[in-house]
């Protein structure tokens, strides 16, 4: 995972388990991409206490997903909600190559019931991780 879109889930997920002061600090830093020194005069503290403190919080909030693998979970979901999206997706006929299509609707017709089985499957998956 990219290193902001990675500080983006775990905050969304962990930065409430944060105390307020450093909640506006991480925001400050990943959210409104504030450089260290701009938050260092805003709150009065120095540079490199800015930078140690959103250092902090990345482990803290690491130290979470590690424990309970929340992130992880979601991105699981999301990849079999993609699956289950491919596997609904219907071909469509046109005029220019109906026989082509023809073929491929009657590929799709023939493993719709493959489909809908991988589809139950990832359904109880999805129910028993959640």
């Amino acid at each position: 995972m990219e290193k902001i879109f990675e500080q983006n889930l775990l905050y969304d997920f962990y930065g409430e388990l944060l105390t307020p002061h450093q909640q506006h600090i991480y925001e400050d830093a990943v959210y409104n991409d504030m450089s260290l020194s701009e938050i260092a005069e805003e709150q009065g503290i120095s540079r490199q206490g800015v930078h140690d403190l959103i250092k902090r919080c990345d482990k803290i909030l690491q130290n979470y997903e590690s424990k309970l693998h929340l992130v992880e979970r979601f991105m699981g979901a999301k990849e079999k909600i993609r699956e289950i999206e491919t596997l609904t997706q219907v071909t469509k006929l046109s005029d220019a190559n109906a026989e082509v299509d023809r073929e491929r609707a009657e590929v799709s017709e023939m493993d719709i019931d493959v489909r809908m089985q991988r589809i139950r499957e990832l359904a109880g998956e999805l129910m028993k991780e959640w």
